[in-house]
């Protein structure tokens, strides 16, 4: 058989632990060259398969892709960019066939989210609709948590980790600022329509009167008498009251309190501003002194507190992925299978893309508190061991040492195409 080449693109929002996934998955595949060519990584993502600007990860040495694991962001460059239907955009998928065929790509590996299991799910059909033998596997990738089919999604472990730190740390500032000063601290998070990272925050409260005192999902529809009596009663009880509010927060009409009116290259509406509604909720109405944060790209960059499990397991979903394609897998996802929580031990599954593609994860029931406001003991012992253990990258000088890839262009062979 003679081997044919691959195609890597990353997608969407970049994590801390998705060049893991790229550098285990590029190492997988080099350990197979009777059957896997070249890997050409997408330059931004699905655009690069488009523009025919792809990147020769072959001249990069051993050491560089190694070094994939403890770098944060996206290696190769990322984009949100979602293929619509074959029957009104068939010149994108025509493109797509005439730049794999010119470099005899016979394999299409897409890390990314729901948006980006739908484009390659789309992909998996062009053999069929085609004519072009092509296997498309899914590495699931995202911080929001929210792919269905797999315990939790790469990516969010590490950002769990890092919300749950920093809502410790900075509860233990305002405390001790509770007497004289500051009496509220609002953090917003990532999360637009699942509110797991918020929740993740919740696991910083270990004990009676911890931070955070309020957790405000997307899940539950924002009361506003309901949580001014909240924190009232926090800032009495306890000197101060600390809150993670999720951006993607929704009034009781299903509406989102943070719509910009803007909108992605993925059709979702831009959001942004959660954070200081809320706290300026709060002194208008309670008049309290406060202060808020926007956590932003801080917690998904955060490489140099990721947690350990959540590093292993996108190596392991990079692994997987070149495994399902050698065993001629097609429109498939590499998925995480709990098998226990405590210990917490999990295997590499696979999940049916036409039941993963467009399909949001949302938190269940049962892991939020009745009154709305916290998270119950199910969803602690499903979230603790998502950010044990740790894995620090190397230090000099005092700070994280990342690589960057020189990230060499194959030569183009076809004329170009317009977006």
């Amino acid at each position: 058989m003679v081997p044919r080449n691959a195609f890597y693109a990353q997608s969407g929002g970049v994590t801390a632990v998705i060049n893991a996934t790229a550098g285990a998955l590029i190492e997988a595949a080099r350990a197979h060259p009777d059957r896997i060519g070249k890997v050409y990584a997408g330059r931004n993502g699905i655009i690069g398969a488009l523009t025919e600007d792809l990147i020769d990860t072959s001249l990069e040495p051993a050491e560089n892709i190694a070094a994939l694991r403890h770098t944060p962001a996206g290696a190769f460059g990322s984009c949100r960019y979602k293929l619509k239907g074959l029957e009104t955009h068939r010149a994108q998928y025509e493109r797509l066939i005439e730049v794999f065929r010119a470099h005899d790509i016979g394999y299409f590996f897409y890390n990314g989210g729901g948006d980006s299991a739908d484009t390659c799910l789309k992909i998996s059909q062009l053999s069929a609709t085609m004519g072009y033998p092509i296997q498309a596997i899914h590495v699931p990738k995202t911080v929001d948590n929210d792919l269905p089919l797999t315990d939790c999604c790469p990516g969010f472990g590490s950002v769990a980790k890092y919300v749950a730190v920093s809502m410790r740390e900075a509860g233990l500032d305002v405390a001790s600022m509770a007497e004289t000063s500051t009496k509220v601290f609002v953090l917003e998070v990532m999360g637009r329509h699942a509110g797991w990272i918020a929740a993740a925050c919740g696991l910083a409260a270990e004990g009676e009167g911890d931070a955070p005192h309020i957790l405000l999902l997307p899940e539950v529809p924002f009361d506003e008498a309901a949580f001014l009596a909240r924190v009232r009663d926090c800032v009495e009880r306890h000197g101060y009251c600390a809150i993670a509010v999720s951006e993607g927060l929704r009034n009781p009409q299903g509406e989102l309190m943070a719509e910009t009116g803007a909108r992605d290259a993925f059709g979702h509406a831009q959001l942004g501003g959660i954070g200081p509604m809320i706290a300026g909720l709060v002194k208008n109405k309670l008049d309290y002194k406060y202060h808020w944060a926007v956590a932003d790209y801080l917690q998904r960059a955060a490489r140099h507190i990721a947690s350990r499990t959540d590093l292993e397991q996108a190596v392991a979903v990079g692994r997987a992925a070149v495994e399902l394609a050698l065993a001629g897998k097609n429109a498939v996802m590499a998925s995480i299978v709990r098998l226990s929580d405590q210990p917490y031990r999990w295997e590499i599954g696979e999940a049916d893309l036409h039941q993963v593609a467009n399909v949001e994860k949302k938190m269940p029931p049962e892991f939020i508190t009745a009154d709305g406001f916290g998270i119950t003991a199910a969803a602690r012992a499903y979230l603790a061991p998502l950010i044990e253990g740790e894995d620090y990258p190397p230090y000099r000088n005092g700070l994280p040492q990342y690589v960057r890839l020189r990230n060499v262009a194959v030569a183009k062979k076809l004329p170009p195409f317009d977006l």
